[in-house]
């Protein structure tokens, strides 16, 4: 872990999404740093720092003008502008923070404030494609075959754990209650260290893997996710 989570493994040369979210630390651009973080870390990064993130503050006149020939794998540019217009009025609307710890302190569930944030963010935004729905996601409603929600699980780890790595802005959630970001890389490397035994690829996978780091470290499980990424990422494992 000490040689994993320290500020060095993070640089254009070790490629991860949250070198450029931690240039601004704030919530509303880390969100969109973590839910565009699919593919090649070093292609997810190159996007990323095309972003303007003070869009986020702009009239949304400015915004549906902004991104001509802006586009990334599966988000068209109707996409990425109506996404931007989403944060802006989720910026405006409500607190962020405030909306998820409303909804994960009735159970101390973070898949409970997961989906307020997603559902509000869907009341505020009607607009509907096949790239803005992979990017935003849907409310979860079974654990068994759901998605394993990796990007928005990643989002809550940068948002809560502070370390060199994590930059924890939040502090009314419970690190002890979240749950693994699992990608494939983490997912074949915990089936091949014996952390996991589920085949599947879905949430109930990452709950699964969850409990067993808990074992290592109760109170702070989710500490493992980023060696763990390095490790499958890397071909070590």
């Amino acid at each position: 872990m000490r040689q994993r989570n320290h500020a060095l493994e993070i640089s254009y040369e070790r490629p991860d999404p949250i070198l450029v979210a931690q240039r601004y630390r704030e919530p509303y651009s880390a969100l969109a740093c973590a839910l565009f973080a699919y593919g090649r870390a070093d292609l997810i990064v190159r996007f990323l720092d095309r972003l303007d993130f003070s869009l986020l503050d702009a009239d949304e006149a400015v915004i549906r003008s902004a991104f001509e020939g802006y586009y990334y794998r599966f988000q068209n540019r109707k996409d990425i502008t109506e996404f931007f217009i989403t944060l802006r009025r989720l910026r405006l609307d409500a607190d962020m923070e405030a909306l998820f710890t409303e909804a994960y302190g009735r159970n101390r569930s973070v898949i409970d404030g997961l989906n307020a944030l997603i559902s509000a963010m869907r009341e505020l935004n009607d607009y509907e494609s096949r790239g803005y729905r992979f990017l935003v996601g849907s409310e979860v409603t079974k654990y068994r075959g759901g998605a394993p929600m990796k990007r928005w699980l990643m989002f809550l780890r940068w948002m809560v754990r502070s370390d060199a790595i994590d930059f924890g802005l939040w502090e009314g959630v419970d690190k002890a209650d979240l749950l693994m970001p699992l990608d494939t890389h983490t997912f074949n490397v915990s089936r091949r260290l014996g952390l996991l035994q589920r085949k599947t690829y879905d949430l109930q996978s990452v709950v699964e893997l969850t409990r067993t780091l808990k074992t290592f470290d109760p109170a702070d499980p989710v500490k493992y996710d980023f060696a763990l990424y390095r490790l499958g990422q890397e071909k070590v494992l």
